[in-house]
């Protein structure tokens, strides 16, 4: 009976051998995508089109990227990049100077916004149009930290105007509630938000952007030293797939903003006057001839206020807290 099986498959291998084979078919390789957790540092807005335009049209996919939006106000996106918990995040200038000052390896490769988004804003009727006109005036802003109270301290700094010529008052972020009831003189806030949402209630208010006075670095893409060191093509894949976004973003805002609708809940039912004048106004800030290129002034602009402020005390080596040498050649 052994023989029997044993001469079976010998055979049955004879003729499986001489049978004409098929031609392999190459099978397709997929290489895993890497996977990036991204604090966004805010809650989901029309202000991100960029990047949900660059996932939506798979220009994060075909750089071998996967992107989790990170919205969680918990997460200190500075901290834990600087870490290397983290390879990318959201941040601002000022937040990358301060992180280098304690010790932090941050480094900028994308300068996203090319203005300062900060705006002082009063109502029409106050005539505060000019930086000298806050001069003994109630300024409310959400607290003396963040984007807001650097901003407002370097208009105050551009105009030679000190803080004790001025009254902070703390508010939270009521800035549109507490400048429509008349609490404040004027309000601190983003360019794309208070403002807008004033106008958009009717109000006629006087506007005055610190980026029309001084130029400051300000939000963009940053990693750390260890991510530039050990996986430089992931950095430069990373920031080729959001400035195809941005430039998509630039070309088309409607369809960035159809775009958005998926990826921010309830864009849908908002009234779309006021957010496409939100996005309207955030591309004025994101422009440039390069797009993302940082500037070195902006950079010493912002280390002179810092230092005003008495942030840090020692100088931060500029040369280390950004670059350019990850943008996409030409």
């Amino acid at each position: 009976m052994i023989k029997k099986f044993f001469f079976l498959f010998v055979m049955a291998a004879w003729f499986a051998a001489c049978a004409p084979q098929a031609t392999p078919t190459a099978q397709p390789t997929t290489k895993p995508l890497t996977y990036i957790k991204l604090p966004m540092g805010y809650i989901p807005n029309v202000q991100y089109a960029p990047f949900y335009v660059a996932v939506d049209r798979g220009y994060f996919k075909d750089a071998g990227i996967e992107v989790e939006f990170d919205y969680s106000f918990e997460t200190d996106g500075a901290a834990l990049v600087g870490a290397n918990k983290l390879q990318f995040a959201l941040v601002s200038g000022e937040q990358v100077l301060l992180a280098r000052s304690q010790g932090l390896p941050l480094v900028n490769v994308t300068g996203w916004y090319q203005q300062y988004p900060i705006s002082i804003v009063s109502m029409a009727d106050k005539n505060i149009k000019t930086p000298q006109d806050l001069r003994g005036k109630k300024i409310g802003l959400p607290g003396l930290f963040g984007a807001n109270y650097v901003g407002l301290r370097a208009l105050l700094f551009a105009a030679g105007i000190q803080e004790s010529d001025v009254t902070l008052d703390s508010i939270g972020f009521t800035q549109v509630e507490a400048l429509a009831a008349g609490r404040e003189d004027v309000v601190v806030g983003y360019a794309a938000n208070e403002p807008v949402v004033l106008r958009s209630k009717g109000y006629a208010v006087n506007e005055i952007r610190v980026s029309d006075f001084v130029q400051l670095a300000s939000n963009g893409i940053v990693t750390n030293e260890t991510t530039l060191a050990e996986n430089p093509e992931l950095v430069r894949a990373f920031v080729a797939a959001f400035l195809s976004g941005l430039q998509d973003t630039l070309n088309d805002p409607e369809a960035a903003y159809e775009i958005s609708k998926k990826y921010v809940e309830n864009l849908s039912q908002a009234d779309p006057l006021v957010q496409k004048q939100v996005l309207g106004t955030s591309i004025e800030q994101w422009r440039a001839p390069v797009l993302g290129k940082s500037d070195l002034v902006a950079w010493e602009n912002m280390q002179k206020i810092l230092l005003d402020m008495k942030l840090y005390t020692t100088t931060v080596d500029l040369t280390k807290a950004f670059t350019n040498d990850f943008l996409p050649s030409k």
